[in-house]
C-alpha cells in the first residue's frame, strides 16, 4: 500500500546527495568520520570505483565521494552549507573534532555576496539577523564547508504535509504493525512505539516500505542501541 497523494501536490524532490571530489578517500573518509558525519555506505566496486556517504548529524542531505565519481578537480567544490541554531556551539564541536574553522563573520549587504573584494567582515551580523552570521572550515582538499546561523526561519521556508485520513492511517498502522513483528523477533526488548514512530514518519513523508522499514531500524540502532538477539 502506497500513500495517496493530493492530485494538486507536486512530486517531492528533496535534494539527497551532493557529490564532492577528493583526491585520498582514506584521508576524507577518516576527516568526515572523525567530524561526527554519519557513515551511510562505503562501497568498493571494483579497482577504479569506489562511494562512500556520509551524512552530516541531523541532516536529510549527504555528501558522496570516492574514486572514478567525480571528474571534477579536487578541493573545487565552495560554499557546501550547514545550517546551525548557535554558531559558537557548532564551531567549538567541529574544532574540538579536528577542524580548522574561521571566526565568526558576516558578509558585507548580504548572505553568499561574493561580488565585493573582501566580503566577509569579522563578527556577527550587528543587527542579529537570522541567515546572515557565518563561519567556515575545509576538508583536507580544499572543499569548503559554510556553517550559516539560522535561528528563526522565515515564513514559507518549511514543507508542510497533509496530514493523512483516518482510512489511510488505519491501513499504515496495520502494515506497520506486520513489519514490526519481523523486527521484534530479531531484537532485543525495546518500546514498540519509538520503532512505529520512526517507521510511520518515514511513510507518511513518502517512502517506500521497505525504506520507511531501514529508517526505524537504523533509528532504533542509532537513537536507542538495541541490540539483535
Amino acid at each position: 500500500m502506497e500513500m495517496t497523494k493530493n492530485k494538486s501536490e507536486p512530486a517531492h524532490m528533496k535534494l539527497e546527495v551532493i557529490i564532492i571530489p577528493v583526491s585520498d578517500v582514506d584521508r576524507a573518509k577518516a576527516f568526515y568520520a572523525k567530524l561526527g558525519f554519519r557513515l551511510d555506505g562505503d562501497f568498493v566496486v571494483n579497482e577504479k570505483l569506489c562511494v562512500l556517504q556520509f551524512t552530516p548529524p541531523r541532516s536529510e542531505a549527504s555528501v558522496i565521494f570516492g574514486k572514478g565519481v567525480s571528474p571534477a578537480k579536487p578541493g573545487s567544490i565552495k560554499g557546501l552549507v550547514l545550517a546551525v541554531d548557535n554558531i559558537d556551539a557548532a564551531r567549538a564541536e567541529l574544532i574540538a573534532r579536528g577542524a580548522e574553522v574561521s571566526e565568526v563573520f558576516h558578509y558585507a549587504d548580504f548572505p553568499f555576496n561574493n561580488s565585493v573584494d573582501n566580503p566577509r567582515i569579522s563578527g556577527r551580523d550587528p543587527e542579529a539577523r537570522t541567515y546572515f552570521t557565518f563561519a567556515s572550515f575545509e576538508d583536507p582538499d580544499g572543499n569548503q564547508w559554510l556553517l550559516q546561523e539560522v535561528t528563526t526561519r522565515l515564513p514559507g521556508r518549511e514543507w508542510t504535509t497533509t496530514p493523512a485520513d483516518v482510512a489511510t492511517l488505519a491501513k499504515l498502522l496495520h502494515e506497520t504493525a506486520q513489519q514490526h513483528g519481523e523486527y521484534e523477533t530479531t531484537h532485543a526488548k525495546h518500546n514498540w512505539w519509538d520503532w512505529y514512530a520512526a517507521n510511520l514518519t518515514a511513510r507518511q513523508n513518502g517512502n517506500s516500505q521497505a525504506d520507511a522499514v531501514a529508517a526505524a531500524n537504523r533509528y532504533m540502532d542509532e537513537v536507542h542501541h538495541v541490540p539483535r538477539r
